[in-house]
């Protein structure tokens, strides 16, 4: 990579040192003023649990899990601060894109692949993270990230096994994006 091309991109990207110090103040400010680190799978079952209240408004009921979700937060699940955080970060990611000129709508991908396949294999990816996520009770944000955040061994034990399952399966998938 020319100095030009590394001088263009430092300029597109925040450097990564800065940025993990900038998170870890937000999970800092996060646990400080709601009692709580931060996390995005309990923003998508209160998307969930309001979906199915709009469908069919017993149905929710009928459900264990969504009921009891669904009455934590009083009034409407919609309500909860993770949705706003949710938002918060959808907004900021677009702001931040737009700012930087990032704003594109392509699909990154290697030249050995097609468009088609880089979105066959990270909608699938995402669907297996969601279902681990809902297995491990919560995403990394909650359960590695704001683990860790408050020296929880669980975090620390959560972190090395997404990590290490990322390395140990990077050998098979790597053709896909190298």
């Amino acid at each position: 990579m020319s100095n030009n091309q590394t001088t263009e991109r430092s300029r597109r990207y925040l450097n990564p040192y800065v940025g993990g110090v900038l998170l870890g103040l937000v999970l800092l400010a996060a646990n400080f003023v709601s009692g709580r680190g931060l996390g995005a799978s309990g923003a998508i079952k209160s998307v969930v649990a309001t979906s199915i209240e709009a469908v069919h408004g017993d149905a929710v009921n009928t459900m264990p899990f969504m009921a009891e979700y669904a009455e934590a937060h009083s009034g409407s699940p919609m309500r909860s601060w993770l949705v706003f955080e949710m938002l918060g970060v959808l907004v900021g990611g677009f702001l931040s894109g737009a700012v930087a000129g990032r704003l594109k709508l392509k699909v990154e991908h290697s030249p050995k692949i097609t468009s088609k396949r880089r979105l066959i294999f990270a909608l699938a990816g995402g669907i297996l993270f969601g279902l681990g996520s809902q297995i491990g009770r919560g995403c990394t944000s909650g359960s590695a990230l704001s683990g860790m955040a408050v020296l929880s061994l669980g975090g620390f034990i959560t972190m090395m096994a997404i990590f290490g399952t990322a390395f140990a399966l990077a050998y098979f998938f790597r053709r896909n994006w190298i």
